[in-house]
């Protein structure tokens, strides 16, 4: 971890913010310099140097997937893609839903989208908001950019024929989730979060690996949280679409690790450091893609 040194150079004391670690089999350092007095914003420093750490240690394994997906794709048939692409959509909605509460069984999404066959004893609620994730997800592959807009109308493909009265718009009331202690941003100033979320997408897009802005993008918006429902799985849609435009494979969270994720994505908020949530994502990315590092 990143530790703080004093130096003593011709009698006078300097400080400087100092972290060692292994990459491979080499050891690496990071030393900054801090002044003659410790700075206040000390917990940000720090903060900057470990996610700096975190994204050296994984940057070469992602450039390594991005190439090695690339090959793959550029041999595969159309017929291939799409089966590929197919069966991703259905384990990536299956899992999303699931960790909000779906009823519908992995083999209810397969053969709901695979042979149109709706179904028995489900709540027709939870088979309506996975048709409309599925049109969501379709829309999301073709959407060009990002707008609050283009957010709005993700949200209204999924929810439209189940909950009309909130698809597409943002909350004009206080929200809670049950069980954590997340306190999320009063309504009266989603407009100006949300311009300022757009504004940061638009000037960092270019700024980052598409993994990590992914992550990013993740956190930023479930935090703002937007909409009366509907936060999580419009925010893991936002994550292929970076994936996607990035050319990058895209991600599924599975629901086997929903605690885990809740977890991160719980400390990043409350302690206001995005490497938790950074952390959790970037390594479960790797492990699903273990494949290209080969």
């Amino acid at each position: 971890m990143a530790v703080i040194k004093r130096r003593k150079i011709n009698n006078k004391h300097y400080y400087y913010l100092e972290h060692r670690y292994k990459v491979g089999n080499k050891v690496k350092g990071i030393s900054k310099y801090l002044g003659r007095t410790k700075p206040d914003n000390i917990d940000k420093l720090i903060k900057d140097i470990e996610i700096k750490v975190m994204q050296d240690k994984w940057k070469s394994q992602l450039i390594k997937i991005k190439k090695n997906y690339a090959k793959e794709l550029k041999n595969l048939p159309k017929k291939t893609k799409k089966q590929f692409l197919d069966s991703f959509k259905i384990e990536f909605i299956y899992d999303s839903n699931k960790i909000e509460g779906s009823s519908l069984s992995y083999r209810d999404t397969a053969d709901l989208f695979l042979y149109g066959i709706t179904p028995k004893n489900k709540p027709i609620n939870d088979v309506r908001e996975t048709e409309g994730y599925e049109l969501a997800f379709r829309e999301m592959m073709n959407l060009k950019n990002l707008t609050l807009r283009n957010i709005c109308n993700l949200h209204s493909l999924i929810f439209k024929q189940s909950q009309s009265d909130i698809a597409g718009k943002i909350r004009l009331h206080k929200i809670m989730v049950t069980g954590s202690r997340v306190s999320f941003p009063h309504p009266e100033n989603l407009d100006e979060l949300l311009r300022d979320f757009i504004k940061w997408y638009n000037k960092n897009k270019d700024n980052y690996n598409p993994v990590e802005f992914a992550a990013l993008v993740h956190l930023k918006f479930v935090t703002i949280h937007a909409f009366t429902d509907g936060n999580g799985r419009i925010s893991r849609l936002l994550v292929n679409f970076v994936l996607f435009h990035g050319n990058y494979p895209m991600l599924n969270i599975p629901y086997k690790t929903r605690k885990a994720y809740y977890r991160s994505l719980e400390t990043s908020q409350l302690w206001e450091n995005e490497k938790h949530f950074l952390r959790f994502f970037v390594k479960l990315f790797i492990s699903k893609n273990k494949n290209y590092l080969a």
